[in-house]
């Protein structure tokens, strides 16, 4: 199968690489490296086989041609929404990328798309008696959300009017190895406990979240290459685990206690997402516990 990965040198998008050349699969990944790096790729490099790794954005005539010239089965969007993201512009680029991606799978008969879209910007603050979240009616969640809720609606057009097969992933909180201390709570927790300074709470530290790992996460994807079509489908843990407690069980209450800074604005305070869906429509279930996750995390150094 021939595939394209935009985004394939972060964190999510450099496992998933791994996963399909080891399944034999050739393999394109366009990314800029503003925020993935080809460090994350090393191991996937030193492998050989049919990889091929651009650098340019997706958004360029270039990245329309690479498709167009490759004539993937599937392209994986994995850069439609960067953590850091938080102006207006860098949320438009966003969007603008995303468009560029789906026209350029639809001009040259791309089979299926897959993108991946932030739960936790998606369906705003759900109340405590409906978690974990399903997919019916997501209600944005800020500027963030809105452009994923309408990424999510250009896929369905896409789909009714120019038969563009697509799976739209909505992941909770992703964990593991390469992700930087930047790219989630569990990676600058790490971060804190092997640098030895004192992690930093948004809040109190009782807000939830819904924590899965990145191996779990890319054999959603995967799955998702080949099963289900024009869905939304939640991946994730469905249980809830609160930052405070995170931090516990990672340092054993063995290091120094963390900084509390004003909570940010509009936090979620309570989050999980119901994977219902992920079980029938991708025969899909998430294998790793949090302790082995945290565990591996650990044993990456």
């Amino acid at each position: 199968m021939n595939v394209v990965v935009v985004g394939g040198a972060g964190f999510i998008g450099s496992h998933l690489v791994d996963r399909l050349l080891a399944e034999s699969h050739h393999v394109d990944v366009i990314d800029d490296l503003t925020t993935g790096t080809l460090g994350n790729l090393a191991e996937a490099r030193a492998a050989g086989g049919g990889l091929k790794i651009h650098h340019f954005d997706a958004a360029s005539p270039e990245a329309a041609s690479l498709i167009g010239m490759r004539r993937p089965d599937v392209v994986f969007h994995l850069a439609a929404f960067p953590r850091r993201a938080t102006s207006i512009q860098e949320h438009g680029v966003s969007f603008t990328r995303s468009l560029a991606v789906i026209e350029a799978a639809r001009q040259h008969g791309v089979g299926r798309i897959v993108v991946a879209l932030p739960a936790t910007s998606l369906y705003g603050h759900p109340a405590a008696n409906s978690l974990p979240v399903k997919e019916n009616n997501p209600e944005p969640l800020g500027v963030r959300g809105v452009v994923a809720r309408a990424v999510l609606d250009v896929l369905s057009e896409y789909r009714e009017a120019e038969g563009l097969e697509f799976a739209a992933l909505s992941l909770a909180s992703v964990y593991g190895p390469r992700q930087a201390p930047g790219g989630g709570v569990i990676a600058a927790f790490h971060n804190a406990l092997v640098t030895g300074k004192p992690p930093e709470f948004h809040g109190d530290g009782r807000q939830t979240r819904d924590f899965v790992y990145v191996d779990d996460v890319v054999d959603s994807l995967v799955r998702a290459a080949e099963r289900s079509s024009g869905l939304l489908i939640n991946i994730g843990s469905g249980q809830q685990t609160a930052v405070r407690d995170l931090w516990n069980q990672m340092s054993g209450g063995a290091f120094n206690d963390p900084i509390e800074l004003p909570g940010r604005r509009n936090e979620l305070q309570r989050f999980a997402v119901s994977s219902v869906r992920a079980r029938i429509h991708l025969g899909w279930s998430p294998w790793t516990d949090l302790a082995t996750g945290l565990a591996r995390v650990r044993s990456t150094g």
